[in-house]
């Protein structure tokens, strides 16, 4: 390992939810600093890749529409930090009793249940009464996370998107009972030690993008974005930024320690930074016959000046105190095929995202990715795909192996192409069938990685793709380019033609080659293993996919799922689990007790504009899946009520798309993974 230090490096982090939180860097990167980077000095495929957050924390937009790649740097909407303002259309009484508002009304002291069913409410905390122009803020926990204790499984930590506060930050939850009830804990993320700032302290005024993980000897582990949003937002200027490690010390999540540790840090009080971190990620080796055993990964992309976005790692051998200097994971490669006239100083995979680190029971380092190196150079070329990598590291994150190819992928499609001028431009999105245009929340198709315990040569790679052997040409899901540099489709708004899919790449030589067909069908999505399968499954929706394998070494993969009720119609989704024992056949059961709405919290033009960006899964004995709800209402103080004369009085909302307002909280079950099913 090399000589340990806190990574030094300048960024700012700005958003209006918190979902990508961005680090500007200055200094520790081959980019360079002598002036800032800015929305117009990025490249088209850096502003395809790079999270809607940067537009924020760039500077403040008021416009509505963003402008077609090429130019510009306008935001999602006129609020501070690119929240837009956009109230319901009209409000009504809350009906019902209390206890029909259990987000709201506590059954019992200090607590806001509100189970559906065998679905089980995480965070406990009872819902805020925000601002009708403030929907979410206050309010929301999306974008989940969760992990096990190897040693007790009953132990069971959770994270998310925290809006409680009124702004984003990382909110911690644990269960003692195998996730049959919950407790809210608090991250003390108010403030870090200043060093190296050169003052004592360093505030911090938001925080998101969690990832979770246990060691061997029963600590948990949380990771954190912490990040001020400067004058985007307020009339502070700060901009500083870090990423975070807590550690809950023995106690099951019930309490972290304070302050946490650096893993990459800035003080950037004047917005100077030159280059862009975004989406870290963790994993833990808690294997006890690792020769790393316990030792923590965090990776993340880097945005530079030069037009490249590399994958690094750093880590950590002393329980998460101090880490390493930072190394590169997306080194060279001949899969990646087009730079895109990008700087290569780290070789020709210059162009990445979403990293996922895991560990298999040897102790190898996997880090699974989204790479953009083989798309075309040209917006009309129809045939506009991407490519999941892998690279891996036997000598515990000091140095990678060249990335290899899991499998091609076809993204989701342009959002505003589809759901009507507005619909969160810029952006893709899961288009329902028909009409409704009401799902308009950002969505992209991600890798989650694992190894099987029984068996340290078999690594699998779930992945979305919005073309698989259900969606394509042969039932009217054609690909036709891009537009805002996202991918466009024949069939998008066509019952049974285009729908997205789960699919699992399986490597049975330690992740040097992946099975995905062979010939001239080789990484085609149209001819790989499909993990959504099922009957109801074949013509509709699945996506937001994570991984896990039982002690036993059974695959399960939870997501949402529209293949119920009405949902691939009107927008709504539930939520399913699919299991493996062979990897090539799958079982699926239905975790939600009903289906939920689409979200109208960060409510845009068009609809809720944030749902999270991923969802999580733990499964060591049983499946916990987590994800973000919306069956419970949004409330809000009726208009003409909290006066001299008249007081408050709660009422609900209908939104301008004709939703009715809801909530979004995070919510997991206690599932049996299924046994592998039968092909199709």
């Amino acid at each position: 390992m090399s000589a340990k230090r806190r990574v030094v490096v300048p960024l700012a982090c700005a958003g209006f939810v918190g979902a990508f939180c961005l680090v500007l860097v200055l200094s520790h990167s081959h980019a360079s600093a002598r002036k800032p980077l800015t929305y117009s000095h990025l490249s088209k495929i850096q502003k395809r890749i790079i999270s809607s957050t940067l537009l924020s924390a760039l500077g403040p937009r008021v416009h509505t529409k963003q402008p077609r790649f090429g130019g510009g740097d306008q935001d999602q909407g006129a609020g501070p930090d690119g929240a837009p303002f956009t109230p319901p259309k009209s409000f009504r009484s809350a009906t019902g009793s209390q206890s029909s508002v259990g987000n709201y009304f506590p059954a019992s002291q200090s607590e806001c249940s509100s189970n559906f069913g065998s679905n089980v409410k995480v965070n406990v905390n009872c819902l805020n009464i925000s601002d009708p122009d403030l929907q979410g803020r206050g309010q929301a926990n999306n974008e989940e996370s969760i992990a096990q204790d190897p040693n007790n499984t009953r132990h069971i930590v959770a994270s998310d998107n925290n809006y409680i506060r009124g702004d984003g930050t990382c909110g911690a939850h644990y269960s003692l009972d195998g996730g049959k009830s919950w407790s809210d804990s608090t991250v003390p993320n108010g403030f870090t030690q200043g060093d190296p700032f050169g003052s004592p302290r360093e505030y911090w005024q938001a925080g998101g993008d969690t990832s979770l993980a246990w060691d061997s000897r029963g600590n948990a582990y949380m990771s954190c974005q912490l990040f001020n949003r400067g004058t985007v937002a307020s009339p502070n200027p700060d901009q500083s930024s870090a990423f975070v490690i807590f550690r809950s010390t023995q106690n099951d999540g019930a309490s972290w320690n304070f302050p946490g540790r650096y893993t990459t840090v800035f003080n950037d009080t004047k917005g100077s930074g030159a280059v862009l971190e975004d989406k870290a990620l963790m994993t833990v080796d808690n294997n006890a016959r690792s020769p790393f055993r316990d030792r923590i990964y965090v990776t993340w992309t880097e945005f530079a000046a030069d037009g490249s976005a590399y994958i690094y790692e750093v880590h950590s051998d002393d329980y998460g105190e101090t880490f390493s200097d930072r190394t590169v994971v997306s080194k060279d490669s001949p899969v990646c095929t087009n730079t895109f006239g990008a700087a290569t100083p780290n070789g020709g995979c210059n162009e990445n995202q979403f990293s996922d680190p895991f560990v298999g029971p040897d102790g190898n380092l996997y880090v699974a990715y989204d790479n953009f190196n083989n798309q075309p150079s040209s917006t009309t070329d129809p045939d506009y795909h991407y490519q999941v990598l892998l690279s891996k590291s036997t000598d515990g994150g000091q140095t990678f192996s060249a990335p290899v190819k899991v499998s091609n992928y076809y993204d989701l499609p342009n959002c505003d192409t589809y759901q009507g001028d507005g619909a969160d431009p810029g952006r893709s999105c899961v288009p329902e069938k028909g009409s409704s245009t009401v799902s308009v929340f950002r969505a992209t198709n991600y890798p989650s990685g694992q190894v099987d315990p029984s068996n340290a040569r078999r690594v699998t790679v779930a992945f979305g793709s919005y073309i698989n052997k259900y969606s394509n040409e042969r039932n009217g899901c054609v690909p036709t380019g891009s537009e805002d540099g996202n991918p466009t489709y024949t069939g998008v708004k066509t019952p049974g033609a285009c729908n997205n899919k789960i699919l699992l790449g399986v490597s049975n030589d330690g992740g040097s080659s992946f099975n995905n067909a062979t010939g001239s069908h080789a990484f085609d999505p149209r001819f790989g293993t499909v993990v959504t399968d099922e009957r109801g499954q074949i013509g509709t929706d699945q996506f937001w996919q994570w991984s896990a394998y039982t002690k036993r070494g059974q695959l399960a993969v939870d997501y949402y799922d529209r293949q119920y009720g009405h949902d691939e119609t009107n927008g709504s989704s539930d939520f399913s689990l699919s299991g493996s024992q062979d990897l090539s056949n799958f079982a699926q059961v239905r975790v939600t007790s009903s289906s939920m709405p689409a979200p109208t919290q960060f409510e845009g033009p068009k609809g809720g504009q944030f749902y999270g960006d991923y969802i999580g899964l733990a499964a060591l004995d049983k499946a916990h899946p987590i994800w973000s709800d919306t069956r419970s209402p949004d409330l809000f103080v009726c208009p003409g009520t909290a006066t001299p004369t008249k007081p408050p009085a709660l009422c609900g909302a209908t939104e301008d798309n004709g939703q009715t307002a809801n909530d979004e909280e995070s919510f997991t079950a206690t599932v049996d993974v299924p046994s592998s099913g039968h092909g199709h």
